[in-house]
C-alpha cells in the first residue's frame, strides 16, 4: 500500500489567508457517537491546494468536562463554551438524555449559558434531534425546520412556533440549518462544504467519505409506510433515464410513458420513492449540471442553459436566482478555479 502524501507544516497552515472557517460541535449529555462524528468527518475532508485544512472543527461541551455518550463512553471535549464565542458556525447533534426537552421544558441552565456565548451572525446548525436544542432555546421560531421523521409529529406538536418539514433530507434558511435524522446529517454537511466553496469542494469531501455527493429526493423516501407488492414497478430506472436526457424537454406524459405507468401512478409513486414531485426533482438535477458545468466549463451561460435542459439563458438565471439567490455569472466567478475564469476575461 502506498503512502498518503505528507501533510504540509502546521505553521504553514497557520499562516494561509482566509484562515479556516471554524466550527464548532456542541457534545451534550447522551450523544450518539454516530452523529457526534460526522462534522469532524466531513468537514475534515476539505483542503486546499496545499493541503491545508479549510475548516477547523472543535468539539466542545456546555461546561468544558467530559459528557456521557449514549454508547456507553464518555466524550473529551477539546474545549468549553468558550469555543462557541470564537465560532463561525456551531452544530448541535442529538441528544438523548433531556427528555424534558420532549415537552416543551426549558434548557438546562449550564446549556443555555453556553449558549449564550453565541456571538450574534453565527451559522447555527442541528443533526437530527439536535433541532429540539435550538427550538428550546427560541432559535428557530418562525422559522422553516427539520428533524428526524419518527419525531416530527412529537416536535410539531411542543414547539407549533417552528415550520416543520419531516419530507427533506434537510432545511437551509440562510444563518439557520436543520437535518432529518442520523445519516442526515451528512447531507447537510456536504451540502454546506456545497455554498461554502463549490460543487467541486462538497464533491471531493464526499468522496473522500465514500458517500453520495447528493441523495435524491428527501427524508418522505425513508418513512416507514406499507411495503408495496413485490411485483409493484419503480420509478429509479425513469430517474437514471431523466438523468441522461436532461437537455431534452421531459414532459410528465414522456417519463410516466417510460415508466409504462399512468400519469397518476407514475406521479403518486415518483413522490412516494424520491420525496417530491417529478418536475421539482428535474429541476433540482438540472440545477446541479448547471452548477457543475459553470464550476469546471468556460461554456457560455447560453449553452450551459441548453445543456442543464433550461432552454434560455433567462431561464437559467431565474431558477438559480430562486434556488441560490445568485445569477450564474457570479456563481461561476465565486466558485469556478482561476486558471477557468482567467480564460473567459
Amino acid at each position: 500500500m502506498s503512502e498518503s502524501p505528507q501533510a504540509p507544516p502546521w505553521d504553514a497552515c497557520q499562516q494561509t489567508d482566509p484562515r479556516p472557517h471554524r466550527i464548532a460541535v456542541l457534545a451534550l449529555p447522551g450523544v450518539p457517537p454516530f452523529e457526534l462524528g460526522i462534522p469532524s468527518r466531513v468537514f475534515g475532508s476539505v483542503e486546499d491546494a496545499n493541503g491545508c485544512p479549510l475548516y477547523e472543527v472543535t468539539v466542545c461541551t456546555a461546561d468544558g468536562r467530559p459528557v456521557a455518550s449514549d454508547a456507553g463512553f464518555s466524550v473529551l471535549p477539546a474545549a468549553g463554551p468558550e469555543a462557541l464565542a470564537a465560532a463561525d458556525t456551531v452544530i448541535v447533534p442529538p441528544t438523548h438524555a433531556m427528555p424534558e426537552l420532549d415537552d416543551g421544558g426549558p434548557l438546562p441552565p449550564e446549556v443555555a449559558a453556553a449558549l449564550a456565548h453565541i456571538r450574534p451572525g453565527t451559522r447555527l446548525v442541528s443533526i437530527c434531534t439536535g433541532s429540539f436544542v435550538l427550538a428550546a432555546a427560541g432559535l428557530l421560531d418562525g422559522r422553516p425546520a427539520t428533524t428526524h421523521w419518527n419525531l416530527a409529529p412529537q416536535f410539531r406538536r411542543t414547539y407549533p412556533q417552528v415550520k416543520v418539514d419531516e419530507d427533506v433530507l434537510f432545511v437551509d434558511d440562510g444563518d439557520v440549518l436543520t437535518s432529518a435524522g442520523v445519516a442526515a446529517g451528512v447531507d447537510l454537511c456536504l451540502h454546506m462544504i456545497r455554498r461554502d466553496l463549490g460543487t467541486a469542494a462538497a464533491n471531493r469531501a464526499a468522496r473522500m467519505c465514500v458517500v453520495p455527493p447528493w441523495r435524491d429526493g428527501g427524508q418522505a423516501q425513508y418513512i416507514d409506510r406499507p411495503v408495496p407488492a413485490p411485483a409493484a414497478a419503480s420509478t429509479t430506472a425513469t430517474r437514471a433515464w431523466a438523468l441522461k436526457h436532461l437537455s431534452e424537454p421531459l414532459s410528465l406524459n414522456q417519463l410516466a410513458r417510460h415508466a409504462r405507468m399512468s400519469l397518476r401512478t407514475f406521479t403518486r409513486r415518483f413522490r412516494d420513492e424520491a420525496g417530491m414531485t417529478p418536475g421539482q426533482w428535474l429541476t433540482a438535477q438540472r440545477l446541479e449540471l448547471a452548477k457543475q458545468l459553470l464550476e469546471t466549463t468556460d461554456l457560455s451561460i447560453d449553452l450551459v442553459a441548453h445543456r442543464a435542459g433550461f432552454g434560455s439563458a433567462n431561464s437559467l438565471r431565474a431558477h438559480m436566482r430562486t434556488a441560490f439567490g445568485i445569477p450564474p455569472a457570479a456563481y461561476r466567478r465565486t466558485f469556478s478555479p482561476a486558471d477557468l475564469t482567467g480564460t473567459r476575461g
